[in-house]
């Protein structure tokens, strides 16, 4: 079965309810629609009457709920929560009401810490840092948490590599510049949703320009380290490196340039060294090779929250929702 197709019935097995907050975005209700027919999660779409109308015209959404938080009878309520989180930074119960009503993001957040949602998914039309904060601020960290971190799940059709074409990639959409101990979050972090999502053994490669110290550089010794406290901090998983991407996922060249490593030749988690290579790398092998790209999904927030690339489409919003729920179900 298809990563994208187990994921969907897993979904549908423990129906989740997943939070929209871009109703003012027409992939938004394309998305829904499919989600709906298929019956792989409940959804909340927040938005006006004239929102939602405008935008999910010659769609069924009908088994969606609508809210339009300015008529919602729960909006004080979550007015009162958010001001009483935030009064001790400064906030006003004006700024609060300002706040969750100016923004659906804080709403949808508001939604879920009240319990009235299991996760979200927004940033179709949003950047990262407007869909992170507000979850940040209102439904916090997982406890144990040491970075929140994000990651892609790529599909790669027609490869012998990874998990027959099913990788993680992290992280790919949060952490500019991670410095070894946060670039061994990310492998743990990636590691674990990778065991979640494709429910086989990760294999992770921490990535760089050179294989087991066939270059010297800083950036070089940054991996190195990294690969050192992964090691410590997640023995239950197989994590090596330094590597070079070829050296992780070809068996013939890792034989050849990591002879040693158990995990060179046969990597399905890829930990790219900084946001840069990251976010290049996911963006070539989604365009190159056609692969199906699902996230930025986030790891280490408390709920379920998954970040959007504003160039998704309506197919990718989908996948994400199935995915967010899955998420949602291992969370309780």
């Amino acid at each position: 079965m298809a990563f994208i197709d187990d994921i969907k019935a897993r979904a549908k097995a423990d129906k989740k309810t997943i939070i929209l907050p871009e109703s003012m975005d027409r992939r938004t209700f394309e998305a829904a629609a499919e989600i709906l027919a298929e019956d792989i999660a409940d959804l909340v779409i927040i938005g006006t009457p004239e929102e939602v109308a405008a935008n999910s015209e010659g769609l069924d959404i009908s088994k969606a709920t609508i809210i339009d938080p300015f008529k919602n009878e729960k909006t004080d309520t979550y007015v009162n929560e958010f001001y009483e989180l935030r009064k001790a930074k400064g906030m006003t119960p004006e700024q609060a009401r300002e706040t969750v009503l100016g923004d659906y993001m804080y709403y949808a957040c508001m939604m879920v810490k009240m319990g009235d949602g299991d996760g979200i998914v927004s940033g179709a039309c949003h950047s990262t840092a407007n869909t992170l904060r507000p979850s940040l601020q209102i439904i916090k960290t997982k406890p144990g948490t040491k970075l929140v971190s994000a990651f892609f799940v790529m599909v790669v059709p027609d490869c012998d590599m990874g998990d027959n074409g099913t990788f993680v990639f992290g992280d790919c959409g949060l952490n500019q510049n991670p410095n070894p101990e946060e670039l061994a979050a990310i492998a743990g972090s990636s590691a674990e949703s990778f065991k979640l999502l494709v429910g086989k053994d990760p294999v992770v490669a921490m990535l760089s320009h050179s294989s087991m110290g066939s270059a010297k550089h800083d950036d070089v010794t940054k991996v190195v380290e990294a690969t050192k406290i992964a090691k410590e901090q997640y023995p239950q998983f197989a994590i090596d490196g330094e590597l070079q991407a070829d050296a992780a996922m070809v068996p013939s060249i890792g034989a050849s340039k990591a002879p040693d490593s158990k995990v060179a030749g046969k990597a399905n988690v890829l930990i790219f060294p900084d946001l840069d290579a990251g976010n290049i790398g996911y963006k070539l092998v989604q365009r190159l090779a056609k692969a199906e790209a699902y996230g930025p999904m986030c790891q280490g927030i408390a709920k379920p929250v998954n970040d959007l690339s504003r160039g998704c489409s309506a197919k990718d919003i989908v996948g994400v929702i199935a995915i967010t729920a899955v998420q949602a179900q291992a969370q309780g």
